[in-house]
Parts: C-alpha cells; structure tokens; sequence
C-alpha cells in the first residue's frame, strides 16, 4: 500500500524533482564526491603519484604530528582563529540588527534601496583592494589619517610593526565589509513582522526604544540563533585572502594574525605539503561539526524553533 502511495506521489511530483536534479548533481559533485579526497589526509603525498597513487604515511598519522608538534603555535592559531570569529559575529551582528531597525523607521523606499546598495556594495570589494584603501589610510608616512594627526602635532605610530592594535583593525574592517550584506536579512525580518503590533503598543504608550526592545528584538532572536549556527561550522575557518590583503602575511603581526589558514598556508600549501593542509582542514570539519552539534543543542534550550535540526 506504502508502495502504490510513493509511486503515485512520485507520478504527481516528477517536475519537481527534475527541477531539482541539477542542483542535486552539482552538491554531489562539488561536495560529496570530492570527499574521496580524504584519504590524502594519511599519505605522504607526491605529485608523482597523486591523491591514490601516493605511498601511506608512517606512522599513519604523520601529518597531524606536524600541526601539533610546537602545542603552543597549534594553540595560538587554534585560539586565534575562535577569537575573530566571535569577534566578527559579535560586532557585525550588533552593527547589522543596529542598522536593520533604522532602516525600519524610515518610510522613503527610495531612500531605503539607495542606502542598502551603497551598504552591500563593501561585500563585492576584493579584500587586496581594502587592505590598499587601509594602508592609504593608516600607513605612517603617506596614509590620510596618519598625516591629520601629524598636523595636529601628534605622532602616528607605525601599525604595521605593531601586532596588538591589528585585532581592532581587523574586527572593524571585516564588519565595515559584512554587516551591509547582514543587515539586509535582518531587514527583511524586521519588514515581515506585523505592524499591529507596534500599533497596540503605542497604543499603550510605549516608546520607539520600548517597542524594539519589547517587539522587534525578541522576535529577531530566532533568526539571530539560526545565523550563528550556520557560523559556528566555520569557527575554526580562518580568512585567509583577508590577512593576505590586509598585512600581506607580515611576519611581526602573526602575534595577532597567526591563523589556523595563515599557519596552514605557511607551513604547507608554500612548501607543497598538501597531506598536512589536509589533515589541519580535517580537524577543522571534525571540530566544526561538534560545535555546530553542541550549539545547536544549546539554543534549543532556550527557542525550540531556532535550532538547526
């Protein structure tokens, strides 16, 4: 009976799943397919050989020894990478949501649509030409900001010889670049939510701040949980092309930029030691996965309806 059922449901549905197939072929072949891969994580990869080809390592699990061999480095590129992302979501959350419920009060459509184009225009930046827009901001001798304090009699010191200013200036400029695009998600939450409500609490005499905090906030906390589920698999993700394009990988700055990708990319990919970036890429899914699990068990202790699965 089950049988007839799928096979009749199936009769009635195929356009649907034939309008699925090509992004079913694509996740397979991009995602799931490529998996194979993994078993470079336990050779002694050459290039004469290949991913199948190559001999496997001895002992079998030579190439997580490498990663954390010097503990303390491990650490600090481990601890580093968590760090940022907190960071980031922290302020780039705090910033879109901010910027989300001003754009809410404002009635102008038009003015709506221009704003939220120049916001989200920072995202399609290269991060090559913002670490150029950065050091013409910052650099000791010529940058912009460093000569308005010079005129005004004060000393610019040298940031880039400086490894702990870099975590502001890292925060900042990764929120500047994120939080448009951000924004417009909170944005349209904040456009769904129904307006009788605000209505009835005005009402009742509430104020613009009452209404956010006792309306607006509350119900953006589920779409605030779900963003950071989804950022929490990448927590040990490290931007690479962002450290690249903002320090061109100065070796004074890895006090502060040292991460988990900067490491990897340092210690391996320049060295061509592919089986050790995947072994440290590895660790960094399987780490990921566990975070993803625990949080999402967390947040459905507080909001049932804001977890992942």
């Amino acid at each position: 009976m089950k049988q007839k059922k799928k096979k009749k449901s199936f009769r009635q549905q195929w356009p649907l799943y034939v309008m699925a197939l090509p992004g079913v072929i694509v996740l397979l072949a991009f995602s799931y397919f490529p998996m194979a891969g993994i078993i470079l994580v336990f050779k002694q990869y050459n290039f004469k050989g290949g991913i199948f080809g190559s001999p496997w390592a001895d002992p079998i699990y030579k190439n997580f020894v490498f990663f954390f061999n010097n503990w303390s480095t491990a650490m600090r590129s481990t601890s580093l990478t968590v760090m940022y992302n907190l960071l980031f979501f922290a302020a780039g959350t705090a910033l879109a949501v901010a910027i989300a419920i001003m754009l809410g009060e404002v009635t102008n459509k038009i003015f709506i649509k221009v704003s939220q184009s120049f916001m989200f225009l920072p995202y399609f930046i290269s991060w090559m030409v913002i670490g150029a827009i950065l050091n013409a901001l910052i650099n000791s001798e010529t940058g912009l900001i460093s000569q308005a304090v010079n005129n005004a009699g004060g000393t610019m010191p040298d940031l880039y010889a400086l490894p702990k200013p870099w975590i502001l200036i890292l925060v900042l400029v990764n929120t500047w670049q994120s939080c448009g695009y951000s924004s417009i998600i909170y944005y349209g939450v904040i456009s769904g939510i129904d307006s009788s409500l605000y209505e009835a609490a005005r009402v009742d005499g509430a104020s613009k701040w009452q209404c956010i905090k006792k309306i607006t906030l509350p119900l953006l906390k589920p779409t605030i949980i779900i963003m950071f589920l989804l950022s929490v698999g990448n927590m040990l993700k490290g931007n690479l092309n962002m450290i690249i394009g903002l320090t061109n990988l100065n070796p004074v700055l890895f006090p502060t930029t040292d991460l988990i990708d900067v490491f990897v990319y340092r210690s391996g990919v320049r060295n061509g030691e592919m089986a050790f970036a995947s072994a440290v890429s590895l660790y960094q899914s399987v780490f990921g996965l566990i975070l993803v699990l625990v949080s999402n068990k967390i947040a459905g202790k507080f909001d049932e309806g804001a977890t992942l699965f």
